[in-house]
């Protein structure tokens, strides 16, 4: 298991990679298919907080959704350039990027937030409050 992988697994198993066996790093993907941008987790008292970098995305270039306990990262990366200028070396990508996360029932689905600043994309997967204990009555006869 990677350092990456290990802490994923201490954040109290609120999250996991569900793209991890692709093993894609922005550097390693071919052109024309999707990239995984990387992504920073941190683990706060009120859960945990995802930075994604995405230079030159736009939030109308982003699709995030939380279905059947599945984070998913979807969006584009546009070529800022003219058609003059030719990259003869480039270190960020452009094209389809995803990532993809399972979470928790410790992750609270309906508080998730979101906010684009700058091209880093921000994640707040707050923590789901436990329910309360309470007592029952029981009825005689």
């Amino acid at each position: 298991m990677s350092d990456h992988e290990k802490g994923i697994a201490e954040s109290g198993g609120l999250i996991r990679l569900a793209d991890a066996a692709s093993g894609n790093s922005p550097a390693e993907s071919a052109p024309g298919l999707l990239f995984n941008p990387p992504i920073d987790i941190y683990e706060t008292v009120d859960g945990l907080v995802l930075y994604a970098d995405l230079p030159g995305v736009t939030a109308e270039d982003l699709d995030l959704q939380v279905q059947d306990k599945k984070l998913i990262l979807f969006g584009r990366v546009a070529r800022g350039q003219t058609a003059e200028l030719v990259p003869i070396h480039q270190e960020y990508r452009t094209g389809d990027f995803l990532r993809s996360f399972i979470l928790s029932d410790d992750v609270d689905h309906e508080r998730i937030q979101a906010r684009l600043t700058n091209g880093v994309l921000r994640i707040e997967l707050p923590r789901a409050e436990k329910s309360k204990p309470r007592r029952i009555e029981v009825a005689q006869g």
